[in-house]
């Protein structure tokens, strides 16, 4: 069975190439923990904080874009999410002239906030647009192009930001960013003419959904239908878990990569921008597998390696830890799709209403809040024991709670 239908491949080639875009933002912040540390001569608690306002906004956002979008529409969701991340990327100016670290914070929260609106609208939308059986191979074909706005966001950062770090290098890059993304607003308002409303959700219309799911459901017993489900409650479990191990991952790859290979930034960023090329292009790998392997096996086996290499980065040094680093990013590009996939594919459940796919997208969303608090702990980590390569027993405790909701799956 295609993953995408004929008549649905013009409106999903255009919400996939969005995919690229909070790629693109969340692994130049990633870079910035690095700059900051340099210019403001920070902590890695301190510029930590960078991933709090991040990915914050992600939990903060979440849940108004989904009741935003159940009011109007996808398409009307992702022109607003495309807003805000303009607006949060042309605030690194003014927060330039300003030099204020808290300025910065508040033009990244308004930035991911952009962003948090335009995951929730995109990957439901995509999963909308074909069958059921098909919903999560599609979502991990969307999801692919994720990682290819990461690989532009570390080039960007390298050649414009770590090469000549300053806060004006910072902002001017970011600001760039803003104008051509307020130009992609307007080609999108144009070139998107479909909503909710043309897709399929769980095989009922949703043309009348702002209407009609206001008048005879509330959010609140949204919530309950939705956390009645086991496999949905343990998905944004897991969620939380891996958004928090890939953040901490890559948050602090720069500076392990230092400290291991003694170079300075621009160099350890290379060694980065590889493990996010392994990413995408094992996501890709895991893509094609999934026709012959089912995705909990698959996320099984990828846990389990990302465990081991995690292990493996605590207890060695030199380009032994550099190389399990970059791996573990291959084995962990499958995770947000399928645990997103699993979750959001089980509301197909007896007892969930058609609207509650629109919430439930939403909490598997706020369930980025674990990019936002598990970084934080990890700087505590590497502060109070001075080695960073300790405070990856954070990343692997997580990739611990993926294992545990694959296992429960595979056993269903």
């Amino acid at each position: 069975m295609k993953a995408v239908e004929r008549r649905h491949l013009i409106p999903f080639i255009l919400v996939t190439s969005l995919f690229a875009l909070w790629g693109l933002a969340n692994n130049m912040s990633d870079t910035l923990l690095a700059a900051f540390k340099r210019i403001m001569q920070m902590s890695d608690t301190q510029t930590s904080f960078i991933q709090l306002a991040f990915y914050g906004a992600y939990f903060c956002l979440a849940l108004p874009a989904a009741l935003f979008i159940r009011r109007f529409s996808y398409k009307s969701g992702l022109i607003l999410g495309l807003c805000l991340y303009a607006g949060g990327a042309l605030l690194f100016w003014p927060a330039a002239h300003v030099e204020s670290y808290a300025f910065y914070l508040i033009a990244i929260y308004i930035l991911a906030s952009g962003c948090s609106v335009l995951e929730t609208a995109a990957n439901p939308f995509i999963m909308s647009m074909g069958s059921a059986e098909t919903a999560t191979r599609r979502l991990n074909i969307a999801q692919s192009f994720n990682p290819i706005g990461s690989i532009m966001g570390i080039l960007v950062s390298k050649y414009f930001i770590l090469q000549d770090i300053s806060l004006y290098s910072i902002s001017g890059t970011y600001a760039a960013v803003g104008l051509v993304l307020l130009g992609i607003m307007v080609i999108s308002a144009f070139a998107i003419k479909v909503d909710s409303g043309k897709f399929k959700v769980n095989s009922q219309s949703e043309v009348d959904s702002g209407k009609s799911l206001n008048s005879k459901l509330s959010t609140l017993n949204s919530v309950r239908r939705l956390f009645r489900n086991r496999v949905y409650t343990w998905g944004v479990v897991a969620q939380f878990f891996y958004v928090g191990a890939q953040i901490c991952i890559w948050s602090f790859t720069i500076r392990l990569v230092m400290k291991e290979l003694d170079c300075v930034e621009a160099q350890a960023a290379t060694v980065y921008l590889v493990s996010i090329i392994g990413f995408c292009i094992s996501r890709f790998v895991y893509t094609w597998l999934m026709r012959f392997i089912q995705p909990v096996r698959l996320l099984f086996a990828g846990s389990l390696l990302c465990t081991f290499c995690t292990l493996t980065v605590m207890l060695t040094d030199g380009r032994t830890a550099v190389t399990a680093l970059v791996f573990i990013s291959v084995f962990m590009s499958l995770m947000f799709p399928t645990i997103y996939g699993i979750a959001l594919g089980s509301l197909n459940d007896n007892g969930i209403e058609k609207g509650d796919v629109k919430i439930g997208a939403s909490g598997l969303i706020m369930s980025i809040l674990g990019g936002a608090l598990l970084p934080p702990l990890q700087g505590m980590i590497s502060d109070a024991t001075g080695s960073i390569n300790v405070s990856y027993l954070v990343p692997m405790c997580c990739f611990l709670v993926v294992l545990c909701f694959a296992l429960f799956n595979y056993k269903r």
